[in-house]
């Protein structure tokens, strides 16, 4: 089917809207009707090259919501009118990862900036002729797509799709790295540096844990004012003015978690971590860097005398098709602030408005809304 979605041609130019051409569900795939779709920085990155697809042209959009239209032979447990999110992280359950426990490291996902379907090998997507890279094997920034069954998970029709939509990547991610990677305990000092959509879950995710002191390290200031509405106690503007800050409120004992959340991390920065970091506590990162950077700063003295640890995580450590209707469930109950989070909703036209606001610090998150004109 011919449709509409955000390219990328080249690095650092504008996302341009025009045709494209999705095929029909094949074995094991699931065609679904986009409703919402989150505007992540990840996104961002693959635009400057930070995170570099396997060619051009580029379908952006990993996080979102929809409703399944049509499923291709061999699934089984999703029919068409489910309400669903698609899991920036495929989980297909029967790899080793997933037969180890760790759903958030299915193998599948080594084929994610690929680009070809996962049933095939083909490109699902086309435009001017040429194949496709879809983001992550989904391109959300489209009101149509066509996914594997390992990337759709089942949801709530109650749930709001915008709501919905950002569970699909970053909320759950920030939720996670909190709760699951950080293993944060009640009455431990956490510090979170950078409050976007990410951030703002962290946050959440350790207030949800009992954190007794949430420092948080955020330069836009009414990002600073709503983290103080979310849950966090002491806000600071910089990294330098946090490490003293953080080290009189507790005594010089710093934080026992910390989790990065900016939307671009560097390797000159990582020391500055961990300085906030206390004595045999965790530093995790959440935060993205370019694939192309592999110089560290690290007082590698103190990491050892001081038995500290720094953690990456991917997904926030979690199990897609347990944590996003587990959260989902956590929202509907009250105990989790997505629509808060939701700062703008846009056009998918207005694309590159949105993620100009999300670099001038305007938006928690901004959503893409699909409305009948789009389908």
């Amino acid at each position: 089917m011919k449709t509409k979605g955000a390219l990328l041609w080249e690095f650092n130019k504008p996302w341009s809207i025009e045709e494209i051409e999705i095929g029909d569900p094949v074995k094991d795939e699931v065609k679904i009707r986009m409703e919402a779709a989150g505007m992540c920085h990840s996104d961002h990155h693959l635009m400057t090259g930070d995170i570099p697809m396997a060619g051009f042209p580029v379908l952006g959009g990993h996080e979102g919501a929809g409703v399944v239209t049509e499923v291709g032979p061999g699934v089984e447990d999703i029919a068409p009118g489910d309400h669903v999110v698609l899991s920036f992280i495929p989980s297909c359950g029967s790899c080793p990862s997933c037969q180890a426990g760790l759903r958030n490291l299915c193998d599948i996902g080594a084929m994610l900036l690929n680009g070809v379907a996962v049933s095939d090998g083909t490109h699902r997507v086309h435009a001017r002729g040429q194949g496709v890279f879809p983001m992550t094997l989904l391109g959300t920034f489209s009101p149509w797509m066509v996914v594997h069954k390992s990337s759709v998970v089942k949801i709530d029709p109650a749930i709001p799709f915008e709501v919905a939509s950002l569970v699909g990547c970053g909320v759950t991610t920030g939720f996670g790295s909190a709760t699951r990677t950080a293993d944060i305990r009640p009455g431990e000092d956490v510090a979170i540096v950078g409050v976007g959509g990410v951030g703002m879950s962290a946050l959440q995710g350790a207030v949800a844990a009992g954190a007794r002191n949430i420092f948080v390290i955020e330069p836009i200031e009414w990002k600073r004012d709503q983290a103080l509405k979310f849950g966090a106690t002491h806000v600071y503007p910089d990294i330098h003015s946090a490490m003293g800050g953080i080290m009189e409120v507790t005594h010089g004992l710093m934080a026992r978690k910390v989790i990065v959340t900016v939307g671009e991390v560097h390797g000159a920065d990582i020391d500055n971590y961990m300085i906030l970091t206390a004595k045999a506590g965790t530093c995790v990162l959440t935060a993205m860097g370019s694939m192309m950077e592999n110089q560290v700063t690290l007082n590698l003295s103190m990491l050892t005398l001081l038995q500290k640890n720094l953690q990456g995580t991917i997904f926030g450590g979690g199990n897609p098709q347990y944590d996003i209707p587990q959260l989902l469930s956590y929202y509907q109950a009250g105990k989790l602030n997505i629509d808060d989070m939701i700062t703008r909703q846009y056009k998918l036209e207005q694309i590159n408005e949105g993620y100009q606001d999300m670099l001038d610090g305007k938006n928690i998150r901004g959503v893409i809304r699909y409305t009948d004109d789009d389908h």
